[in-house]
């Protein structure tokens, strides 16, 4: 089969529009639709419901899914496998990862991996961090850079790059919700405090964690997904928000905000790179994971 087109089929999955897949594919909209054809007649199913608006997989698709990307993957391992260990590595790896976490690991992590494997390309899709883990399990990213949950799942490897802590913020302006004494926290102190938290994710946990040992359902103003949007909500004088140092730091409106010192602090939590266990068998993933130092 031509892998070319499992890659125009993956790219349509992902995207539900023609014009973004094939661009990403580096092809015309045309010549997508004829490999999604070709697909279609050589299979005898309809992979995608589509019309002038709207492109839909169909269940017949959602099952070839599976198998495209197991085939790719195979596909590569086999090429590159074949590769005398004197040939330079070549290929595609993507990386998940937060705004955040985009500018403060990835020069430092990217930057010697470039020099000595200049022939593999890398594809970068930022987004809240939250789903970093869920995207490498679907298969949908190599690689994810990523606080580490509580449990990480059996089917993964993790390798830590730094520790950050989780720290309180509120506006510099004073208001009175905002809790006087936070270093002595009460129940009356913070339940009728305004906050910004996370839709979901490890601070999420966590702020919810302290809450329930303080004895107080928080007062949410405002769920969001990802840590940037909540400096700038609290900046703006909405709340009191959960992020983790890290994002603060390299916010540029940290001049907006202030950290409250908080008793008793909450947990920090490992930011790391995450794989699949079974993708270390990829000459190329093995690659990157090796370059990466543990820390």
């Amino acid at each position: 089969m031509d892998m070319r087109l499992l890659k125009h089929f993956l790219a349509l999955a992902e995207s539900l529009h023609f014009g973004r897949a094939s661009n990403a594919c580096h092809v015309s909209p045309s010549t997508l639709s004829r490999s999604i054809r070709q697909l279609e007649e050589t299979l005898g199913v309809v992979l995608f419901e589509r019309d002038n608006r709207h492109v839909v997989m169909t269940p017949h698709g959602i099952t070839f899914l599976a198998y495209a990307r197991e085939a790719l993957e195979q596909w590569e391992q086999l090429r590159l496998s074949l590769q005398s260990e004197a040939q330079r590595l070549t290929g595609e790896i993507s990386v998940y990862c937060s705004v955040t976490a985009s500018y403060s690991f990835l020069y430092a992590l990217l930057s010697k991996f470039r020099t000595h494997h200049p022939g593999i390309e890398l594809k970068l899709h930022t987004g809240d961090p939250a789903e970093a883990m869920a995207r490498v399990l679907a298969g949908e990213e190599d690689m994810a850079i990523t606080p580490r949950p509580r449990r990480t799942p059996e089917a993964l490897a993790f390798k830590s790059l730094t520790r950050a802590p989780l720290v309180f913020i509120a506006p510099q302006a004073s208001a009175a919700w905002i809790p006087a004494t936070p270093e002595s926290p009460s129940a009356d102190q913070w339940r009728e405090v305004p906050m910004i938290l996370s839709e979901a994710g490890l601070s999420r946990e966590f702020a919810d964690t302290w809450f329930k040992a303080l004895g107080v359902t928080p007062q949410i103003y405002a769920q969001v997904a990802g840590h940037e949007a909540i400096v700038s909500m609290v900046g703006l004088g909405f709340g009191i928000g959960v992020v983790p140092k890290i994002v603060l730091d390299n916010s540029p409106l940290q001049e907006r905000v202030r950290v409250l010192a908080v008793k008793p602090e909450l947990p920090h939590y490992d930011v790391g790179l995450c794989v699949l266990e079974r993708r270390l068998k990829s000459p190329l993933i093995r690659a990157l994971w090796d370059e990466v130092q543990a820390r």
